[in-house]
C-alpha cells in the first residue's frame, strides 16, 4: 500500500511543480533527502514534522523547536502515527539523521 507524503495530504502545492513552488517556494520536506525513505516516504515526507523550513497553518517554520510544537496536533502527523504504529522512528531519531 502506498503512503502519503505530506504535500500529498495536505495538498499545499509546494512540491517541484506544485500550484505553489513559484509563491512560496518549494518546501524543505520535499528537497531533505537525509530522511527518504523513512517511514515509507520520499524526502522527509513523512518525517516532516523534524525539518525546518516546512509550513504549519500557512507559516513558515524557520527551527525544529518552532514547528515540533505545532506538527504533534497536525493531521498528517497523527495519521503517520497511526499507520507505522510501534514502528514510528522517534524525533530524536529522525533528528540524527540530519546532522
Amino acid at each position: 500500500m502506498a503512503r502519503l507524503n505530506c504535500w500529498e495530504f495536505m495538498k499545499c502545492g509546494r512540491e517541484y511543480g506544485g500550484c505553489q513552488e513559484n509563491e512560496k517556494g518549494v518546501c524543505a520536506a520535499f528537497t531533505e533527502t537525509r530522511l527518504h525513505g523513512v517511514h515509507s516516504g520520499k524526502n522527509a515526507g513523512r518525517a516532516c514534522w523534524a525539518v525546518a523550513g516546512t509550513l504549519c497553518r500557512g507559516k513558515s517554520q524557520g527551527s525544529f523547536a518552532l514547528a515540533n510544537n505545532n506538527c504533534f496536533e497536525c493531521s498528517f502527523y497523527i495519521m503517520v502515527k497511526s499507520e507505522e504504529g510501534a514502528n514510528i522512528k522517534k524525533t530524536s531519531e529522525l533528528l540524527q539523521y540530519l546532522r
